[in-house]
C-alpha cells in the first residue's frame, strides 16, 4: 500500500527541543563548552543607553560572528539568514525556534555604530576566537574571502603547515579576526552599491 503524508490541519502544539537536534560531536557544541561570555555585558555596559528600544544582545552578536567565522560566512545578510535557518546555529546563539534573528542592517549598525569609537567589540571577538584557537577548535588559516587566486607574500621554503602554527599566538588570532571583519565590511559595501 502506498503511504501518503497526512494533510489538513496542522498541530496546535509541538514538542520540540533544539538540544535534541544538535549532534553531540558538532563543532559548535565543543566551542560552546570553552566559551565563557559571562562578563561580556559588564564590558559593554557603557555603550548602551538605559532608555530607548531594547538592543541586540551583545552575546548574540558575538555568537553569530563566531558562527560566521567558523563556517566562512562573510556576509552579514547571509549570516542572519543562515542563523535563521540552521538549528545548530540557533542553538549556539541561544535562540529558540520562535526567537527572532536580528535583521542584517540592525546587526551591521550595532557593529559599526555603537562600537565605532572603541575597539572593544573587536577585542572581545578576538578574545573569543583566541580561546577557541588555544583549545584547538578553530584555526586562523584558510579563511576564504573569495575564490580569487592571489600571490602570497610568503616563501614556499619558509612556509609552515597549518598544523605546525601556534594559533594561541595573539598576533595570529588578531590577524584572523581583522581579516574576517574586513571581509564582512567589504561584502556589506558590495551589497549596498546599486547593481548594474
Amino acid at each position: 500500500m502506498m503511504g501518503q503524508l497526512p494533510g489538513g490541519q496542522q498541530r496546535l502544539f509541538y514538542s520540540f527541543n533544539l538540544e535534541d537536534h544538535v549532534p553531540a560531536q558538532h563543532l559548535l557544541r565543543s566551542i560552546d563548552q570553552c566559551l565563557d561570555l559571562s562578563d561580556l555585558r559588564a564590558y559593554l555596559a557603557d555603550f548602551y543607553s538605559p532608555i530607548g528600544r531594547p538592543s541586540i544582545d551583545p552575546e548574540l552578536m558575538v555568537r553569530m560572528l563566531v558562527v560566521g567565522y567558523c563556517y566562512g560566512i562573510r556576509s552579514e545578510r547571509r549570516l542572519c539568514e543562515e542563523v535563521h535557518l540552521n538549528l545548530a546555529y540557533r542553538w549556539f546563539c541561544r535562540l529558540g525556534l520562535e526567537d527572532e534573528v536580528p535583521n542584517h542592517s540592525t546587526f551591521s549598525k550595532n557593529r559599526h555604530g555603537r562600537f565605532r569609537d572603541s575597539d572593544l567589540f573587536r577585542w572581545l571577538f578576538n578574545e573569543v576566537l583566541r580561546r577557541c584557537m588555544a583549545a584547538g577548535l578553530v584555526k586562523g588559516e584558510g579563511f576564504a574571502v573569495d575564490a580569487s587566486i592571489i600571490k602570497a607574500d610568503a616563501s614556499r621554503q619558509r612556509g609552515v603547515a597549518g598544523d605546525e602554527v601556534d594559533w594561541r599566538d595573539p598576533a595570529l588570532s588578531s590577524r584572523a579576526v581583522r581579516e574576517y571583519l574586513e571581509a564582512l565590511d567589504e561584502e556589506a559595501l558590495a551589497e549596498a552599491l546599486p547593481k548594474k
